[in-house]
């Protein structure tokens, strides 16, 4: 008996296998990363984060709300973080440019409330407590 008439879409997906080769799966080597020889100084896309957990005191965290708040701002420039240290808790102050308030904010508040929860995941980490006011 003949075979069936393939249809517009299987012979579609024929072709392309025939072009690509056996679909595999190749994610292994998708994110190696290229030996240390091979990469020059600078070059890396990686970024270290450092360990927040061998120090005391917040200005890793700090530095932290104002990188966020930077990258979400026109006016990076005219973002500051002030740090007040009240007893058993750590205040931060995050003042920005008026235009971009709202952008830190967020849609009924959905930023902001993220950022908060970075730093209080940080925070429990670290074994203090930070609160994120925005001025």
């Amino acid at each position: 008996m003949p075979d069936s008439p393939k249809s517009d879409a299987e012979e579609q997906i024929e072709q392309d296998e025939q072009l690509d080769g056996p679909e595999e799966d190749d994610t292994s080597e998708a994110y190696t990363d290229a030996p240390a020889d091979e990469v020059e100084d600078g070059e890396s896309d990686l970024v270290a984060i450092p360990d927040i957990s061998d120090t005391d005191d917040a200005t890793p965290l700090r530095e932290m709300v104002e990188y966020v708040a930077r990258a979400l701002t026109s006016n990076p420039d005219a973002v500051s973080v002030a740090e007040e240290d009240d007893g058993n808790r750590t205040v931060f102050h995050l003042s920005v440019d008026e235009k971009d308030k709202g952008k830190v904010i967020g849609r009924d508040g959905r930023v902001a409330q993220s950022i908060r929860s970075l730093l209080r995941v940080a925070a429990t980490k670290q074994g203090t407590r930070i609160t994120l006011e925005i001025d």
